[in-house]
C-alpha cells in the first residue's frame, strides 16, 4: 500500500506532497520571477505545497522577463544609472535570488541549512573557462551575501575544479547539468577535495551546503529517441527505463561515497553530506505519467525540483509508494546494460546531453540578453 494511500485509508487528510516530504525528499521548485515574489505566491507554495527551496537558471529568467511588467521599475532606474546590459541582468538577478532567499529564510533557520535554498547560475557563456567561473561564483556570492544561497556551477570538465575552488572558500553549491554515474564521481571528489581546503583554512564546514543536480527526463528523450530508431520488441520494451535506472544508480553512488574513511572524517569536522538533486523531472512523453520523475525517485535525502506543472501533478494526483530507489539497483543496472546489448551508447548520450545542455542554455543567456536589452531602450 502506498502512503497516500494508507493516509487516505486511516482517514488522515494528509497532502501528496506532505508525504513526499515525510518520504525525505525536499520539494523545490524550478521557476522564480519577480511576479511570484510580489504576488506573494512562492509563500503560498510554501505553506500550502511544501516547497521548500527554488532553483533558477538562464531559462527561467528568460522567460520571467519576456513576461509582464514586473521588472519595469527596476529597469528604469538601471536605465536612468547608465548601466550596461550584462551589470542589468545581474542586478536583477540576483535581486530576485536575494528576495526569494528572504523568503525562504524561516525554512532555512527551522531546518538548521538543510533547506530553504534558493540557486543562482554562473553565466553559461563560462560553462568551459574554470578560472572565469570561480571568479563569477565568488561575486554571485559576495553581493547577494545571503548564508541559503546557493552558487550553481556546471559539472563540465573545466567547471570541476571550480567546484572544489568555491567549495574551498566557503560558498554553497550546487553543481548542475549532471547526466553520468562517472562525471557525478568526479563531483563528489571535487566536493570532498574543496571541503578539505576549507577545513585546512579553518572555515567552519557546517556553514557549507551543496547538492548535485542529476538530470533525469532528458536521458530518457534521447536513449528513446534512439531506441524507436533501432525499432525492435527488444528495443522498445525498454523506453522509459533509462533515467530512472541511471538516477537510482547514482543514489547508490552517493550512498558509497559518502559512506568511506575520507567522507566520515569530514563530516566529523562538522561537514554536509552533498545530497543529490533531481533536475529535469517535468515529463515529456505523453505516455509515462506526468509524476512518473517524482514519484519513481523517492528516498530519504534527497532533493527533486520541479516546474510547477509536475509539482501541481504531484499536489493533484501523485501517489507517494515509500523508498522507490533503495533495493532496485540491481534491476537499474540490469536496464542499462540491455541498452548496450541493442545498440545504445550510454556514455555517448550523457556526453552528448551535457554539451546540447550548455548550448541550451547559452541561447537561453542570450534570449535574456536580448530581453533586458530592448528593456533598457524602451524605458
Amino acid at each position: 500500500m502506498s502512503i497516500t494511500q494508507d493516509a487516505r485509508e486511516s482517514g488522515t487528510t494528509e497532502s501528496n506532497t506532505e508525504a513526499l516530504s515525510k518520504a525525505g525528499v525536499s520539494i523545490w521548485l524550478d521557476d522564480l520571477s519577480r511576479e511570484r515574489i510580489v504576488s506573494k505566491g512562492l509563500q503560498a507554495l510554501i505553506a500550502e505545497k511544501n516547497v521548500v527551496g527554488v532553483t533558477t537558471n538562464p531559462t527561467i529568467f528568460a522567460s520571467a522577463l519576456s513576461k509582464g511588467e514586473a521588472y519595469d521599475e527596476q529597469v528604469k532606474e538601471l536605465k536612468s544609472n547608465g548601466g550596461d546590459v550584462s551589470d542589468a541582468i545581474f542586478q536583477i538577478t540576483t535581486k530576485d535570488v536575494s528576495d526569494a532567499a528572504d523568503i525562504f529564510h524561516d525554512v532555512f533557520v527551522e531546518s538548521k541549512g538543510y533547506d530553504g535554498r534558493v540557486s543562482i547560475e554562473v553565466s553559461p557563456e563560462l560553462a568551459h573557462d574554470t578560472d572565469a567561473t570561480i571568479s563569477e561564483a565568488k561575486r554571485l556570492w559576495s553581493t547577494i551575501e545571503k548564508p541559503n544561497v546557493m552558487i550553481k556551477i556546471p559539472a563540465t570538465v573545466e567547471g570541476l575544479p571550480a567546484i572544489t575552488a568555491a567549495i574551498a572558500a566557503g560558498i554553497s553549491v550546487n553543481v548542475t547539468l549532471i547526466f553520468s554515474l562517472e562525471r557525478y564521481k568526479a563531483v563528489i571528489e571535487a566536493y570532498l577535495e574543496g571541503l578539505t581546503q576549507a577545513a585546512a583554512a579553518g572555515i567552519d564546514l557546517s556553514t557549507i551546503h551543496s547538492v548535485a543536480s542529476f538530470f533525469v527526463s532528458r536521458v530518457d528523450t534521447e536513449i528513446d529517441k534512439r531506441l524507436d530508431a533501432i525499432g525492435t520488441d527488444e528495443a522498445k520494451s525498454l523506453k522509459g527505463k533509462s533515467a530512472v535506472a541511471n538516477a537510482r544508480l547514482a543514489y547508490e553512488l552517493f550512498v558509497e561515497a559518502f559512506g568511506t574513511e575520507r567522507a566520515i572524517e569530514l563530516q566529523e569536522q562538522g561537514a554536509n553530506r552533498q545530497r543529490p538533486l533531481w533536475a529535469s523531472t517535468g515529463v515529456k512523453d505523453p505516455s509515462l505519467p506526468d509524476t512518473f520523475y517524482v514519484v519513481d525517485l523517492v528516498t530519504h535525502g534527497v532533493v527533486n525540483t520541479m516546474p510547477e506543472k509536475t509539482l501541481d501533478a504531484v499536489a493533484d494526483h501523485g501517489d507517494v509508494k515509500g523508498d522507490t530507489i533503495v533495493g532496485k539497483y540491481d534491476e537499474a543496472r540490469e536496464d542499462l546494460a540491455k541498452l548496450s546489448s541493442v545498440g545504445v551508447d550510454l556514455d555517448e548520450v550523457t556526453d552528448l546531453l551535457e554539451r546540447e545542455a550548455v548550448d541550451k542554455f547559452i541561447a537561453s543567456w542570450h534570449e535574456l540578453t536580448d530581453t533586458v536589452s530592448k528593456a533598457l531602450e524602451s524605458a
